[in-house]
């Protein structure tokens, strides 16, 4: 095969391969919005396909049932879009800001900065996830595997801090994701500012500090 012909092949298939992932990225969007408007239960792939503008094959390829669809459009919200979703986590932009600051004050006050823009944009859906997975054990095991996640990268986040002899005396690397964990959940987002009317910029300022007071020297 001459070097023209695989240059072609090469070029192909990274269109396909572009073209494949744009479509994806149209109907996990309307995924989303379909779950958003009718629960997970009311949320059907003929609807999402019509949401979409697609064939009701090209749905069942986008990902593995409904279940899939969900955890898919979950992860596109955290990110921020379908297309920032592809980056692994330690490479966006902001998370790198987050590990690669020096002075611990600053990489928790850094940290708590993202957190009401992945809540509000997430918040949604997980309410979608927490009813169905009552009832699914698909979405349950999905849950599950979110908090364990989650709960590896801050230890990991932790373990930084550790490092750099910045984490308070006699706390441990798990008990200290224990409690960014806690005191950044969901839950708590929920409870302040939806249910309580704070601002985001209030919750921001509270989570950095209470995060400095509880883990730092």
């Amino acid at each position: 095969m001459s070097e023209s012909a695989r240059s072609k092949r090469r070029y192909d298939g990274a269109g396909r391969r572009r073209q494949a992932e744009a479509t994806r990225a149209k109907v996990v969007t309307a995924a989303s919005r379909v779950f958003l408007q009718h629960g997970y239960a009311g949320a059907t792939i003929p609807a999402i396909a019509v949401e979409a503008g697609v064939a009701l094959q090209t749905v069942y390829r986008a990902a593995p049932g409904k279940a899939g669809l969900l955890a898919a459009a979950v992860t596109a919200a955290v990110a921020g879009g379908f297309e920032r979703s592809m980056t692994p986590v330690e490479e966006r932009p902001a998370i790198r800001a987050v590990i690669e600051e020096k002075d611990p004050h600053r990489q928790l006050a850094l940290y708590a900065h993202t957190q009401p823009g992945i809540w509000s944009r997430v918040g949604p859906l997980l309410r979608v996830l927490d009813v169905a997975a009552a009832s699914e054990p698909d979405l349950r095991r999905l849950q599950q595997e979110q908090d364990t996640q989650r709960l590896e990268g801050l230890t990991g986040f932790v373990r930084l801090l550790q490092q750099r002899g910045a984490l308070r005396e006699g706390l441990t690397p798990a008990h200290a994701a224990d409690i960014i964990v806690t005191l950044g959940s969901h839950a708590t987002y929920d409870s302040l500012v939806v249910k309580s009317g704070w601002t985001s910029d209030e919750y921001e300022i509270w989570l950095a500090d209470t995060l400095q007071r509880s883990l730092l020297v």
